[in-house]
């Protein structure tokens, strides 16, 4: 009986070896393709091939997105409180890079342009692509910057102001170096959009009075955040084309404060921002391109980087302008920002103009 039991014992061993190891095989394979595929998965829709590594380690450019030549990304900022319109864009700027030439333009958009396609300015373009679909402002915002511009959007920026001025408590402040004085009697308090302020009918609890000095200031995230988004300031200041030059200030001193500050050797901290940065912004830009672009970014010295305006001229400098503030009556009552020309074509020609030659005559 015990032999025959041994024999059946000897015969089952035989059959389990090449089982247990076919189960074991496929275990593993199952367990190396749960490893394994969620990387390839996140390198692919990243874009992280080898190539993108080389070029980081050789210094090369890695290309992005480009049209004529350019990377053209808008950069937007967007309130994101509660209150009504926060996702209205309270700043609009124009990217546009030649990697080739190491040529960099900055164009200020001012928000109160009005958009003929979507009959409403293009501060609100962004807003009502997110009604219509997730993610959609993005989209919107880029279709109404080319009609603008002439130019095709590959890319876009959103920052939510209340992560602006944490990063930049988070490099200790930045310093500006503000072109005039400047008060402004009407900066609103937030928190305080509704506030019947005890029946007063000026409704001057809503605001406050804000200064600034000329010269170099250190402004902490706060104070920058009242700097850039300033609209009440008595003379010149008051104008939406002051508020995006200042925006303007504000973004390459915030980007020249974390290349020199000692953040970098901070771990905690620069976890922080990194953090802080990721939580507070959108951007249809994958991993691959974002690191490419901030690489690009802080190796970029001011100086090659070229600012343009359109606006509706000085009268004082006898200088003129692409806009014009037509009668609010022709725009159902709503103060805007117009061509002079009744379309965006000169506009179009100037721009387009500009960003192939630094030295291009197309004056207003």
């Amino acid at each position: 009986m015990l032999r025959v039991f041994k024999r059946r014992l000897i015969k089952y061993i035989g059959l389990l070896k090449p089982t247990l190891f076919v189960g074991i095989f496929f275990l593993g394979l199952v367990i190396l393709y749960r490893t394994i595929f969620p990387i390839y998965q996140f390198t692919r829709d990243n874009n992280l091939s080898p190539e993108l590594f080389i070029s980081l380690i050789l210094n090369k450019n890695f290309t992005l997105k480009q049209y004529q030549g350019r990377t053209n990304i808008i950069l937007l900022g967007i309130s994101g409180t509660s209150h009504d319109g926060s996702d209205l864009t309270d700043s609009i700027i124009l990217m546009s890079i030649d990697f080739t030439k190491n040529d960099v333009v900055l164009l200020s958009i001012p928000r109160d342009i009005w958009i003929p396609s979507l009959k409403t300015k293009v501060n609100s373009s962004y807003h009502y692509g997110q009604e219509k679909k997730n993610d959609g402002g993005i989209t919107l915002v880029k279709s109404s910057v080319a009609e603008i511009t002439g130019q095709t959007v590959s890319y876009a920026w959103i920052v939510d102001f209340a992560g602006f001025t944490k990063m930049i408590d988070l490099v200790g402040g930045i310093d500006v170096n503000i072109d005039r004085s400047f008060d402004d009697p009407l900066y609103p308090i937030s928190g305080r959009e509704d506030d019947f302020c005890g029946g007063d009918p000026t409704f001057a609890c809503r605001y406050e009075k804000i200064h600034f000095d000329a010269g170099w200031q250190h402004l902490n995230g706060i104070m920058a955040l009242k700097f850039v988004r300033s609209r009440n300031a008595t003379g010149e200041e008051g104008t939406d084309f002051a508020r995006g030059k200042r925006q303007l200030q504000v973004i390459l001193a915030l980007k020249d404060k974390v290349i020199k500050s000692s953040i970098w050797k901070k771990p905690s901290t620069l976890k922080n921002l990194i953090s802080t940065f990721n939580e507070t912004t959108k951007t249809d830009m994958n991993l691959s391109e974002k690191l490419m672009f901030f690489r690009y970014l802080f190796q970029l010295p001011d100086e090659k980087i070229r600012r343009l305006v359109i606006d509706t001229g000085d009268k004082e400098k006898k200088r003129n302008g692409f806009l014009i503030n037509p009668p609010e009556w022709e725009y159902g009552g709503i103060w805007v920002l117009a061509p002079r020309t009744g379309d965006f074509e000169e506009i179009h020609q100037y721009i387009s103009c500009q960003l192939q030659n630094s030295n291009c005559e197309i004056k207003p």
